[in-house]
């Protein structure tokens, strides 16, 4: 009885064993912050060549835009789950797509990133803060361009 025993206990074992572990070893990470996957764009949006990263959220309270006559000025916050990598590598891809070209990106625990296109400019802030980032879209038309000045002749 106690080797039929024994057999049954290392059968169990030996059986719910690897199920366990490959039940825990299929479980993803997405959705995560920290995880690589890529974010997609939301469907519905503000301005449809200002994207946002699908399941965020748009923080009507501290955003604005007014458009008149083909200008447009606006600062539009979003706030979700992601990473700051994730979040950075949605805009490099996504904004291209929309004739944005990107200047260039400042990080030090947060990100500013500087877009332009024929007569806008676009700053997107990322701020992350534990599990969630804020994400600011402030855009706006370009100043003109000023002429040089001709600098006077020395005597």
């Amino acid at each position: 009885m106690k080797i039929f025993s024994q057999g049954v206990f290392l059968y169990i074992i030996c059986c719910l064993l690897p199920v366990f572990f490959l039940g825990c070893a299929s479980l993803s990470d997405k959705g995560q912050p920290g995880s690589s996957q890529s974010l997609q764009a939301q469907s519905i949006l503000k301005f449809s060549d200002l994207p946002a990263p699908n399941g965020f959220k748009m923080l009507s309270k501290d955003s604005y835009s007014f458009e008149s006559s083909g200008m447009r000025v606006g600062l539009l916050r979003y706030q979700g789950k992601a990473s700051l990598d994730q979040v950075v590598n949605f805009y490099k891809e996504q904004l291209p797509m929309y004739n944005w070209t990107l200047l260039n990106i400042t990080e030090y625990g947060d990100c500013i990133m500087n877009f332009e296109r024929e007569a806008e400019s676009c700053i997107i802030g990322i701020v992350p803060k534990g599990d969630k980032v804020t994400i600011s879209i402030a855009f706006g038309p370009k100043a003109p361009l000023l002429p040089k000045k001709a600098k006077a002749a020395v005597k």
